[in-house]
């Protein structure tokens, strides 16, 4: 029996699509995988088959993917060569496992070569090498999560200073990861969809000024919004302790736990109108509107950005 593969579920986004799909298909047609034993026991005791995995090394990794026909491959939270080669090891192993499809998450404007953002090299190298590969392919180009903007909100109001940024009057149809989740389980069971690029953004494109004025509306605070440059968003996250690539030592329970050169060259992208996307793509493949920056605001305390989860070694 074809099965559906889910790998990443012991990460924020991946965690989340498994609760999806376990309400959308049968436990016999998956396999859950991930790196973590412990995180994978709570699906082995609900009678889901589990594989525990490593990207990182390819040696018998084609292993774990068989039986499976269509994999989901949520990228990895690293920058750079690392997450090119795993990516690379994973769509290589499926290939020689006899996987037929592969959805993945990537970012919006991943195939532009003028987006100056670091994290899309890394989604544009994955997609390419998918298409080469000549596995069938649902690429999700997901816009920027609003919980790490809500997070970040937050953040400059306990510092009761203006939210500052290089987004500059840039827009982005920020979406929930939980939505974004929804699009991964969707995806795995849309068998009408090939060679597919799906756009998966929010309902509504926002200023970064615009996303400060809803949380200041829905939650009654008085921040302001303020532009400066991407050399004094560096300066902000290293006075947070946030380290310039992922390569660096990342804080536990950080309000930040990405890499600031991501963070900053998105911004970047966002200032220079690469990211301003908004489609319908989402309602489309899951038959639901999108969560709005208000609905998220309004219910704060469940869209955090939450922990960083990486293994990377």
């Amino acid at each position: 029996m074809s099965k559906l593969l889910l790998t990443g579920v012991d990460g924020n986004l991946g965690g989340l699509a498994a609760d999806y799909l376990l309400g959308l298909a049968e436990k016999s047609s998956l396999i859950f995988g991930g790196y973590s034993r412990s995180a994978l026991e709570k699906y082995a005791n609900q009678g889901i088959e589990t594989r525990q995995m490593n990207f990182n090394h390819k040696e018998g990794l084609a292993e774990k993917f068989e039986g499976a026909e269509v994999l989901a491959l949520i990228s990895m939270p690293f920058v750079g060569e690392k997450r090119q080669t795993a990516h690379k090891n994973v769509v290589d192993a499926a290939k020689e496992a006899g996987v037929k499809k592969i959805i993945y998450t990537s970012l919006v404007n991943a195939s532009d070569p003028t987006n100056p953002s670091k994290e899309k090299i890394d989604h544009a190298f994955t997609e390419k090498y998918i298409e080469e590969s000549g596995l069938d392919y649902i690429f999700l180009r997901n816009s920027q999560y609003a919980e790490a903007m809500i997070t970040n909100y937050f953040t400059f109001v306990h510092a009761n200073a203006p939210l500052a940024n290089s987004q500059g009057e840039g827009k982005m149809a920020y979406i929930s990861r939980r939505d974004c989740a929804k699009a991964v389980a969707y995806a795995l069971l849309a068998d009408d969809l090939h060679q597919s690029i799906q756009n998966i953004n929010g309902p509504e494109l926002l200023t970064m000024a615009e996303f400060v004025a809803i949380g200041n509306d829905v939650t009654g605070n008085h921040i302001a919004y303020k532009a400066i440059t991407d050399e004094e968003n560096y300066a902000i996250f290293d006075a947070m302790g946030v380290p310039r690539t992922t390569d660096g030592d990342f804080k536990k329970d950080s309000e930040a736990p990405y890499s600031s050169e991501g963070m900053v060259t998105f911004a970047q992208a966002i200032r220079e109108g690469k990211m301003d996307l908004c489609t319908d793509d989402f309602k489309n493949l899951t038959g639901d509107k999108a969560l709005s920056v208000r609905y998220m605001f309004e219910h704060a305390a469940e869209f955090q950005v939450g922990e960083r989860h990486s293994q990377d070694n």
